[in-house]
Parts: structure tokens; C-alpha cells; sequence
């Protein structure tokens, strides 16, 4: 039996693969295994922006072994996020099913916000607790994150394509480091970071901290070969910039500390830190263990726990688009009594559901007429903290087909679960046109292979024929599946 105490993380990134198991023990996180695989996806995309066939081999064998580690854990106890790559790569949709078969758990492929939000609940647990506000800086593979923060409250939030293995081969393909190099690499990366550094400047932030890779193998680097005492400098960068010069190549690089993983993009790397210390007006930068797979682990144990962000975001979203709440909800109940009449233990897609119904008039703010369309793509689009892209997806899908013609789907294939969501959503649109709780007491749903039967009162429909007239119109939406409706005499 699986130990329920467990939880694990995962973490693709561009450089490089993580996982982590930890138990929850008195609502902390004591860890208990942790996993590392250098697979520098961001290294492997080709000329047209795919994954190449070898990079995609050796993320499936270093995947395979997670699925190992992680066998046995129920899905519930285990997330699986993917960063930069997984978000930019042309040929995802066809690597994707390959690397979650390899895991054997569905794989989350997050924005550059939803990274940044974990980033900072990650870092945040590890730091001394403070109520002033701190700047986290994450320099990924294919991505620099920023964000500042409270306690463990991230406010504001950035992503920007800098990252230390693209730069490490746009500016330094061979290896050799040169002043010209150098300097269009800083230069490169300030322009990146200028339309962000009124929000991340010095007077936003009382202390700058760094987290992951780069981070830290810069601050070993300087700590241990005397160019700082303690972190990041603005001096030890300058000394190490000179180093690097003078070495000429990443393979005469000789530093204490420097690992020989992180030697292939330590010039792409210290060309993006010098450049986040030039644009945001940095001086110093402490370290800190706390990254992105510990703000998983955190975030995953505050849903198993109830406190999840996702219900926040919605609420949020809500009075941003000025939902009608009382309404959102009368639609809720009803989606969700219909739903679990078919699918009584499918908790993830109830929970699916419950978003789509309390945001599927978000689209009202814009527009009135065609007001689904407007909210499918306000759900596929925005910045929806604690959402997967999968996720916001499934969201904006589902309000599409809220109403309409089913025909939109194209011909995507869905399953018996998927089906059942849309039928209860759209059947709880329906009924609560008038926008009143206005259904009767005896509503069953049932489901028979593809086809499925809604009894109802006839009674309740002779004295309702608008509902009477709807129901008969959805009816001719159902063909495959097939919706029947049935008014049982007794």
C-alpha cells in the first residue's frame, strides 16, 4: 500500500531534470529522495524550433528512470511541471504523449508566471521569515524569471526568454569567450530585461536572493576562489569577468567549484547575471536552496490539503470580469450534481468543472453576443495562477461549447469523463437561463456506452415549455454521443 504521507515533485527544465520525494510530516516537508538528470533540452532544439530526435532519446531514458523512483505513488501524490522548452518547442504536442507513457503521470506544462509563482513559494520556505520585500532571481535554461514578494506572498512576477544554455550557444557556440562576445551577450540580455526594470528596480525590494543553477554556481565559484565572502558581488562578478577573459574558453576556465555540468553554459550564464545586476541595480545577491521543485512540493501539499491557489485564481478572475457570482454558482451546483450522477469518483474533473461553470460567463464583460467565445479565450490566454496550460485548455474548451453547436470540437477525441462535463455544463446553462435555481427536484443522468438518458419530470416540463423547447433543440446537438431525454409516467 502506498504510503499516503508521500508527495514528489518533478521539475523539466531546460538544462536540466529534477525530481524529489518528501514526506509530509506536521505540515512541514522532511525530504526524503532527490533525483538530478543534466538533459539540456533547450540545447536540442533544431533550426525549425523541434526537439531533435537525440535530445527527445535522451529525455525519454532519463524520464524512465524517474518513473521508476516515482512507481507506485498514487497520481494524486505526484506533480510534474515543464518549463521554457516544453513551452516553446514546435513538436511538443508529439513529444509530450512520449514523455508522460516514459513517467507514467501526466505532465504539466506551466507559464512563465505560474514558474515564477512556484519559484517564489519554493525560495520563500527556505528563507528567514521577513515582512519585507524581496526580489528572487531564477536563471533557467531557457528563461530568466523575476519576482518580488512578502513572506510567501509573490506580488509581482515576470518571465523573460534569457536563459543559460540558448545564450551559451547564440553567443558562445564554441566555447571561446571573447570581449566582443561578451559584451553582446550583456548587452544582448539588458535589452531583454529593460522593458521590466522599472518593476524589479532597487527601490521595489529591500533584498535580492538567487535560486537555482546559475545562481548558485556563481556564488560557489566566487565564494570559493576568494572573490566573495559571502554570495554575489558586484566586484566578484567584475573579477570573475576578468577570469573568464583571460581563460579565452569554457575548458580553460580552471575555478574551484565549478562543476562539469555547469562549465558548458557558464559564459551564457554570467552574462545574463551581470546583465540582471546592471538593470536592476543589484549589488549584492545572497543564495538560497529553495527553488522550483520545493515550490511544487508546497503547492501540491497546500492541494491535497484544501488551500488550493486554483480556487483563489477563480475567485480573482470573478470580480476582475465583474461575474455574475449567484449566477456562476446556481450553474455550478447543478453542472456538479449532474456530472457525479455519472462519474461519482472523478474528483480531478469535478473540480474541472466547478472552475468552468464559475467562470464560464467571463466573457460578458467583453461582449454580450458571442460572450462564450470572448471567455474561452480570455481562459486560454491569461495568466491563471496554479493552472497548468493543459488545464486552461480544458477551461476554455468547455466554455466554448457551454452553448452552440457541439461542432466546434472538430474532431478531437474526448473521453467518456470529458463528455460527461460538457453535457452537465451545458444542461446547467440551460436550466438556469431565467437565472433562477429553477430545476426539478427528481433530475437523473445516466450514461450507456455512448448515449446518454436525462430523466425528468413531464409534469415540471408541461409547466416549464421554454425549458421543454430548449431541451428538445439540445437534443439534436447529441449525435454522437447521443442525448435522450425521458419523462418517466411514474
Amino acid at each position: 500500500m502506498t504510503d499516503a504521507s508521500l508527495i514528489a515533485a518533478v521539475d523539466l527544465g531546460s538544462n536540466s531534470f529534477r525530481l524529489q520525494i518528501a514526506r509530509v510530516q506536521d505540515g512541514s516537508l522532511v525530504p526524503l529522495t532527490t533525483l538530478k538528470e543534466t538533459v539540456r533540452l533547450a540545447g536540442g532544439i533544431d533550426a525549425d524550433g523541434c526537439l531533435t530526435a537525440a535530445i527527445q532519446n535522451e529525455a525519454l531514458a532519463a524520464l524512465r528512470r524517474f518513473g521508476k523512483t516515482l512507481s507506485g505513488l498514487a497520481r494524486s501524490q505526484v506533480r510534474i511541471v515543464a518549463t521554457n522548452t516544453f513551452r516553446v518547442a514546435r513538436n511538443i504536442d508529439d513529444f509530450q504523449p512520449l514523455a508522460e507513457a516514459a513517467l507514467g503521470y501526466p505532465i504539466e506544462i506551466v507559464a512563465g508566471q505560474e514558474e515564477a509563482r512556484l519559484i517564489y513559494i519554493g525560495a520563500a520556505h527556505s528563507l528567514p521569515a521577513s515582512r519585507k520585500a524581496r526580489l528572487i532571481v531564477d536563471i533557467g535554461g531557457g528563461s530568466t524569471e523575476l519576482i518580488i514578494g512578502r513572506q510567501f506572498d509573490a506580488q509581482t512576477m515576470e518571465s523573460v526568454l534569457l536563459g543559460c544554455v540558448s545564450w551559451s550557444q547564440r553567443f558562445f557556440p564554441d566555447g571561446q569567450i571573447t570581449e566582443a562576445a561578451l559584451r553582446a551577450a550583456e548587452l544582448a540580455a539588458c535589452e531583454l530585461l529593460e522593458p521590466v526594470a522599472g518593476l524589479f528596480g532597487p527601490t521595489h525590494w529591500h533584498a535580492t536572493v538567487g535560486t537555482s543553477g546559475t545562481s548558485r554556481s556563481i556564488a560557489d565559484v566566487l565564494e570559493l576562489n576568494g572573490l566573495s565572502e559571502s554570495g554575489i558581488t558586484r566586484e566578484g562578478m567584475r573579477q570573475l569577468r576578468q577570469i573568464l577573459l583571460d581563460a579565452g574558453h569554457v575548458d580553460a576556465v580552471e575555478l574551484k567549484g565549478l562543476r562539469a555540468d555547469r562549465r558548458p553554459v557558464l559564459a551564457g550564464g554570467f552574462a545574463i547575471m551581470a546583465a540582471v545586476f546592471e538593470m536592476l541595480g543589484i549589488e549584492k545577491m545572497t543564495i538560497t536552496q529553495g527553488a522550483l521543485r520545493d515550490g511544487v512540493l508546497y503547492d501540491l501539499m497546500a492541494r491535497n490539503g484544501m488551500l488550493d491557489v486554483r480556487e483563489r485564481t477563480v475567485g480573482a478572475f470573478q470580480r476582475r470580469y465583474q461575474v455574475d457570482v449567484a449566477q456562476a454558482n446556481r450553474v455550478a451546483e447543478l453542472a456538479g450534481l449532474l456530472f457525479r450522477q455519472l462519474h461519482a469518483d472523478d474528483e480531478d474533473t469535478a473540480r474541472a468543472l466547478r472552475h468552468a461553470a464559475r467562470l464560464h460567463e467571463v466573457g460578458r464583460l467583453i461582449a454580450h453576443v458571442g460572450y462564450h467565445k470572448h471567455g474561452a479565450y480570455v481562459l486560454q490566454h491569461a495568466d491563471m495562477h496554479g493552472f497548468s496550460r493543459r488545464e486552461q485548455a480544458r477551461l476554455a474548451q468547455w466554455a466554448l461549447v457551454q452553448r452552440g453547436s457541439l461542432a466546434k470540437l472538430g474532431t478531437e477525441r474526448l473521453d467518456g469523463a470529458d463528455w460527461a462535463a460538457i453535457l452537465a455544463l451545458r444542461l446547467a446553462v440551460l436550466f438556469c437561463r431565467g437565472r433562477k435555481s429553477q430545476w426539478p427536484a427528481a433530475i437523473r443522468l445516466r450514461g450507456s456506452g455512448s448515449d446518454f438518458l436525462l430523466q425528468i419530470d413531464p409534469v415540471w416540463l408541461s409547466a416549464n415549455p421554454l425549458t421543454a423547447f430548449a431541451l428538445d433543440e439540445e437534443t439534436r446537438q447529441w449525435q454522437k454521443p447521443r442525448l435522450i431525454i425521458a419523462r418517466p409516467t411514474s
